[in-house]
Order: structure tokens, then sequence, then C-alpha cells
């Protein structure tokens, strides 16, 4: 049995508004991932069992390899679709915000819906939830939002209207944000969830092979490249990989090819720590992925360095200037943190 982790007063705010609302729009972050489109799905699914008009709305697109799931051809990209969107917002009765933890996070769609008169709840799995939303459910310590969104969907009595569709989805969400539940993935009641997800029907290595194991021929020759020019700092158990935009576009780079990329120096048997660097086609902006083993901090490097944040393993920011300028960054973090990298291992 699951432990009751949400609060029941959050629980029962929740059901209530969830009665009062018929129009209710789903938003999550920019460059939504697996756990992004997954909790989103999945709510999205369970709330059209429950006979209510609902709509997903994202910043933008997601990665081919998600476009399987039950529900994706329905979703909103709001770059791409303004007009319509924000009419879906201003007619919404609930706006459920999912895995972001500010506004900003949405690009120029928290202005859209920062401006909605709709109540507004927040479910996310990320440290410091900001007030922008009416009502939170924040719990950093789970491994996903999709975790998040199937727990909220038991404690609301709803597991019976949980579809096979959902099912997948939250599952996607989980295993996605997980790394194939390789990190942040050491509590026994995440295997509880799954087991009652494969309950409904699903099939989980079907779905980790749509994920994992359907890229394109471009996306294996980018790794290669990817990992021929990766740097490797030694005595201080960390790598760096990077990625211009002008290599992208060698390769025929298309949203999500780098996937799981920043995990791949991690394999390496001294090294704890990984960095990947890329520049985005669409921002002037260098995305920064990290993730660590054991107890380092990658997220406190993220906090001091790229204006991010995220879980202790798995993290991430952003860097505005050159990749050169990137690179430089990193290394003076790596020179903060010195001491708790020589002192692991693995």
């Amino acid at each position: 049995m699951l432990t009751n982790i949400i609060e029941q007063s959050k629980i029962e705010c929740f059901k209530a508004w969830l009665e009062q609302a018929q129009n209710i729009v789903i938003v999550s972050h920019v460059a939504p991932d697996g756990d992004a489109i997954g909790s989103s799905l999945g709510l999205f699914h369970y709330l059209l069992e429950l006979g209510k008009n609902v709509r997903v709305i994202v910043p933008n697109a997601f990665p081919d390899f998600l476009r399987w799931m039950p529900g994706s051809k329905d979703i909103v990209l709001y770059d791409h679709s303004q007009t319509d969107a924000k009419e879906l917002v201003g007619a919404a009765d609930l706006i459920c915000c999912l895995d972001f933890n500010e506004l900003s996070r949405i690009d120029a769609l928290g202005e859209v819906v920062g401006a909605a008169t709709a109540r507004k709840f927040l479910i996310d799995h990320h440290l410091n939830p900001g007030h922008f939303c009416d009502e939170t459910i924040s719990h950093p310590e789970i491994s996903s939002t999709s975790e998040l969104v199937f727990r909220l969907i038991s404690a609301l009595g709803g597991y019976d209207l949980l579809t096979h569709d959902a099912a997948e989805c939250i599952y996607t969400g989980m295993m996605t944000d997980t790394g194939g539940f390789t990190f942040n993935s050491n509590n026994r009641e995440i295997y509880l969830i799954i087991g009652q997800l494969i309950d409904k029907g699903i099939d989980k290595d079907e779905i980790y092979r749509r994920v994992f194991n359907t890229y394109s021929e471009s996306r294996l020759r980018l790794m290669g490249f990817v990992l021929s020019r990766m740097y490797v700092y030694r005595p201080l158990h960390a790598a760096l990989i990077s990625l211009t935009k002008q290599e992208q576009s060698r390769f025929n780079y298309i949203r999500g090819d780098s996937e799981g990329f920043v995990n791949i120096p991690l394999s390496i048997n001294h090294v704890i720590f990984s960095c990947f660097l890329r520049e985005d086609t669409e921002r002037p902006i260098i995305k920064v992925s990290l993730r660590s083993v054991g107890s380092f901090p990658c997220n406190q490097v993220a906090a001091e360095f790229f204006n991010g944040g995220g879980h202790l393993n798995a993290s991430g920011g952003e860097f505005y200037g050159t990749m050169e300028e990137a690179r430089a960054r990193f290394e003076e973090a790596l020179q903060k943190f010195k001491p708790l990298l020589t002192a692991k291992t693995k």
C-alpha cells in the first residue's frame, strides 16, 4: 500500500475544484521532456474519464520519441498556435500546472497563464516552488511529477478510472525522469506503483524500446561525434561534453536527438559528475544538463553557476554567453566543488 504523502487538505481542495470545473487546461514547461508529457497526458486521460473538457498546452515542441504516447497528437504547441492556446486558457475554469516551479519555465505562455482568472493548481517535484498558483502540491523527494500525478489520482479514489492509455503515459514519465530507474529511484514504493500500472495492461519493455531504442541513424552518429570530443577531468572525477548549433546542423539534429547524452560519461568507472553543454537552436542560450552519482550535489552546481536547479543527481540550467565561456564557467565550478569531487569514489 502506498504511503499517503500528499496532505489531505490539498487532496480535498483538488477534488472540490475538479467537481466545480468543466473546462480544464494542463500546462507544462518549455522543451517538454518525458515527465512533462507523461504527467500531463496521464492527468489528461484521467480527467477525460471524469467527463471534463480538457486540453494540454506546452510552450514548444517535444521529442519525436514521445509522439507515440496516447493523446500526444492533441497537445497544443503555444509557439505554433498562440491564438488557440490563449482562447483555451481564457475559457478555463481550472489550470493545472505540471512539472515546473516558476512561470518563467513556460516562457511566453507564462504571461497568459499568469493573467488568467481561472484557479491554478501546481503539481511538481522540483525544489523551491513559486507562488503563482492558488494551491500547490510540491514534493521534491518524489522521483517524478508523473509519480505525483499517480499518487494524487489514487488518493482521489481514481485508480479504477485510470485507463491503459493513462498508465502508459504515467509510466513513461516515471521511467524517463529516473533514467530508466537508474537514479532517484531507490524508493520501494516506485515499484509498487509500477506493479499497479502493469495491472492496467502496460508493456513496460515495449515502452522502453519506444523511448530509448527507436532513434535515428543521425542520432547515433551525433553521439559518436560528441563522445569523440569528450573531455575528462580525471583528478576531479568529472567529464564534459558539448554541442554547438553548427555541429547540430551537421547531423540533421531534431529535438530530442541528444536526450540522455549527459548520462553516458557516468559509465566511466571513475567519473561521478557529468556536464553537457548544448547551444539552443531557437534561443541565444546554452542549455546546461548536469548528472551525478552518489551524494555529489549537482543541483548546487546548477544553482550557483548556471541559474538553475533540480535534484541531487539530475539538474540543469542555462548560460548566456559563448561555448568557451560556458566551459570556463564549468571549470570554475569544478574548482569550487573540488573538495567534494576528490573525496568521492564510485
